[in-house]
């Protein structure tokens, strides 16, 4: 929920160091930070509309704001968030979420990282920026984001991440990029548990998942200690068939080798997953190690919403605000533009009276500044 009390963006952004020397500081820092959030919020997807947002917005803004040079150029927002530290405006964005969003005991946070394909630019040698975000699958918040290393991977960047979230009493889902012993010892060390996808990056214990899952399948599970779960959805002409077997038989967990690497490993889980349409089928299988108990119908339930990352997050970053399309490449701008979009998405998911999708709530704000308050928290 939103706590309207603490919606105070100009608060919570105030705190951000000016990476401009004070002869170029025409205008005021916090001045461009609020313009830039009010201006993606309402549709503006790059620094030219942010400041055509301003422009057009001028008047109204001044009711917030001195403005006392006016709108920035884009020029102006172009260079500032390109010099702004990122790591501090992810941590003001971190201390905004804790302080505007309450995340629910149980809460399954999905990990996931995603490249903002047009960031890159191979005249320059600068590779595109891949961020990693933890995504509230319940309450549909992002909860922070880091970027990777341009020389490094996920598994870098993963435990960063999870460093600056609260995880007691959540469940972490990663994909088979983070199973990793020390990410696993990592969750359970900040008080939560963990689902973690085990692929062929894990050689030795995906090989004795498949060895074991084949085993107890082909005598269907006789005198294994196991639970079993299984749901069908239909959605625009698509049947889904998922099943989900989880196993905490002691004597088959014993079967893992270096089974005492991974922090209170507890259940193994293998879910298979069969997708019709009127012209095709497709089969998927994927197995996952717990720290959860073994209740297969709550593992699939995780296991699902990790998988609706993409579409509650991903999805929406390239549809709704056009990430993959944006060009910002200078300095930092790419990944603190990142954090702008993240701020837009967590207030526009969380304003429930319009009853409309993400792209019409940010063509609505920008027509309506009633509406944007309302989006804002104000």
């Amino acid at each position: 929920m939103v706590d309207q009390k603490s919606a105070n963006m100009m608060e919570q952004f105030a705190g951000v160091s000016d990476p401009r020397i004070e002869r170029t500081k025409r205008h005021m820092l916090i001045e461009i930070i609020v313009i830039a959030v009010c201006g993606v919020i309402s549709g503006a997807d790059d620094w030219v509309a942010i400041e055509a947002y301003g422009k057009a917005k001028e008047v109204w803004l001044r009711q917030f704001l001195p403005l006392e040079h006016g709108i920035p150029s884009h020029d102006t927002f172009g260079r500032v968030f390109a010099r702004l530290n990122p790591v501090e405006f992810e941590r003001c964005f971190l201390n905004w979420v804790q302080a505007v969003f309450q995340v629910t005991e149980g809460q399954v946070i999905a990990v996931d990282g995603k490249t903002v394909r047009r960031s890159g630019d191979r005249a320059t040698g600068k590779a595109a920026i891949h961020m990693v975000s933890a995504w509230a699958t319940d309450n549909q918040v992002v909860l922070g984001q880091v970027k990777t290393d341009e020389k490094s991977n996920e598994i870098t960047a993963i435990p960063d991440l999870l460093a600056l979230l609260e995880l007691t009493g959540c469940i972490v889902t990663i994909d088979a990029m983070g199973c990793q012993t020390t990410i696993a010892d990592q969750i359970i060390d900040q008080g939560g548990d963990y689902v973690l996808a085990v692929k062929a990056n894990q050689g030795q214990l995906f090989d004795d998942l498949l060895a074991l899952f084949l085993h107890a399948y082909q005598t269907d599970f006789e005198g294994v200690l196991h639970d079993h779960a299984r749901t069908v959805t239909k959605d625009h002409g698509r049947i889904e068939v998922r099943q989900c077997w989880t196993i905490d038989d002691p004597e088959y967990l014993s079967y893992l080798r270096k089974r005492t690497h991974w922090a209170k490993l507890h259940t193994l889980i293998m879910v298979h997953r069969e997708r019709r349409t009127p012209n095709h089928m497709s089969y998927e299988t994927v197995f996952y190690i717990s720290s959860l108990a073994c209740d297969a119908a709550a593992l699939l339930r995780a296991v699902r919403h990790h998988w609706g990352i993409e579409n509650s997050l991903h999805w929406v970053l390239d549809i709704a605000f056009r990430e993959d399309d944006s060009r910002a490449r200078q300095g930092h701008s790419a990944e603190n533009l990142a954090v702008l979009r993240h701020i837009a998405l967590n207030l526009l998911k969380h304003e429930q009276t319009a009853k409309i999708g993400i792209k019409a709530k940010r063509l609505k704000a920008g027509w309506n500044d009633a509406y944007l308050l309302r989006v804002l928290g104000i």
